[in-house]
């Protein structure tokens, strides 16, 4: 569970070790130190304190590089969320516990409806989500601040105010400063949360009815890419063809959040009017044919090639599970195919053009020594590809119940 030291965090360590202990279980506090305070480690050292005296594991994750300068909360949050996850796939751990409540996510609703946002959103946070292979589950959405604060009272535990929840430089804190003023117009958190949750109904409906249409138009290969048949996109209801491209451009690109909606809009009725040719868009790259479209991972837009240890677990490139075996040779690097390395095996197996360049491969000193998806292995043999698994996001939204990968 991340555990900040604020309010709402201590109340959930509490919380949630109480569960786990009457369950036989045990949980672990994460306190991210983002070193943008000169008090931010003394405050992270505090929470391990209090936690300890709870006979509550505590770790402490210290953000690392240089200070940003510009969008702050924004950069902050993704280096949370990274070092979170990251350390939760390194120990094994599937799921991950955030303190959000039900004020958090008015505030939430209320910053996107100023954006502009869709159904997606305005359904605000959910409580549960897959980010980077971690399950974020998010209990206290309807639990008011004041509850929690209370319950932190009435067992004697403290908590840190942190002074950046006050500055007006944010633009959640000035939306926070508005809501008692919007309580007087009949905006109150619980009512703004209940929008929230209204629009969640509506976007789980959108996105059964998005997976109902994949589950015949959709072709998804192991590897990463997809092909998809254009009447998915030219068949009424827009809507529902439009939100299909999004998951696609996300699952094929790796991205946490969609592209503008300007983008995606004018990519879309490209789709629609059956405009041949290629594109590019999130990371994602098109190639439009006459009945169909083939969506793979822009190769130039590839994570770095990383190192492979027996038994490691990562997340590749926004969008590969990976669990190296036991048993791989050592030094293998995994990175994507390229273009040069893709020539000597065009008869290996038939992969449309624009998915060749990022297939998932390894390489040694010599080059490429296998490419588990295509059953290629340099002088024989076969290394499964059972340990390379397209998690990307909003790749779950494109197999309805009971589907999977084909």
């Amino acid at each position: 569970m991340a555990v900040s030291g604020g309010a709402d965090s201590m109340a959930l360590a509490l919380l949630a070790a109480d569960w786990a202990a009457a369950r036989g279980g045990r949980v672990t506090a994460l306190t991210v130190d983002h070193a943008l305070r000169p008090q931010s480690g003394a405050e992270a050292a505090q929470v391990g304190r209090w936690l300890a005296a709870r006979d509550i594991p505590h770790v402490i994750l210290v953000r690392a590089g240089v200070r940003p300068t510009a969008d702050v909360q924004a950069m902050a949050r993704s280096a949370r969320y990274r070092l979170l996850t990251e350390w939760c796939r390194a120990q094994g751990v599937t799921h991950l516990l955030l303190a959000h409540h039900q004020a958090d996510q008015a505030e939430t609703l209320l910053l996107r409806l100023g954006r502009g946002s869709g159904v997606d959103g305005l359904a605000a946070m959910a409580p549960m989500v897959s980010r980077d292979g971690v399950v974020l589950l998010r209990p206290l959405l309807d639990v008011p601040a004041d509850c929690l604060r209370g319950f932190l009272k009435g067992r004697g535990q403290d908590w840190i105010e942190d002074s950046s929840n006050a500055d007006p430089a944010f633009a959640r804190v000035r939306m926070r400063r508005l809501l008692p003023v919007l309580a007087g117009e009949g905006l109150s958190v619980p009512r703004l949360a209940e929008t929230a949750a209204r629009m969640r109904r509506a976007r789980d409906a959108l996105d059964w009815m998005v997976a109902q249409r994949a589950a015949t138009s959709v072709r998804l290969h192991p590897a990463g890419f997809a092909t998809v048949d254009l009447a998915a996109f030219i068949d009424p209801p827009e809507e529902i063809g439009l939100r299909l491209l999004v998951r696609l451009l996300q699952a094929a690109g790796g991205g946490d959040y969609p592209p503008r909606a300007e983008r995606t809009e004018g990519l879309f009725q490209r789709l629609a009017q059956g405009r041949a040719g290629k594109a590019t868009l999130a990371g994602c790259t098109l190639a439009i044919g006459a009945d169909s479209v083939v969506f793979a991972r822009e190769a130039a837009r590839q994570a770095a090639p990383v190192t492979l240890v027996p038994g490691e677990r990562l997340l590749w490139d926004g969008r590969l599970r990976v669990e190296v075996p036991n048993d791989l040779p050592a030094g293998l690097r995994l990175a994507g195919l390229g273009a040069s390395g893709w020539r000597p095996l065009g008869k290996v197996a038939p992969v449309p053009a624009p998915a060749r360049a990022s297939l998932p491969a390894l390489f040694d000193r010599d080059g490429v020594f296998a490419v588990p998806h295509l059953g290629y292995k340099r002088g024989g043999g076969v290394i499964s590809a059972e340990w390379i698994v397209w998690e990307g996001p909003m790749r779950h939204c494109l197999v309805p119940a009971g589907g999977g990968i084909i």
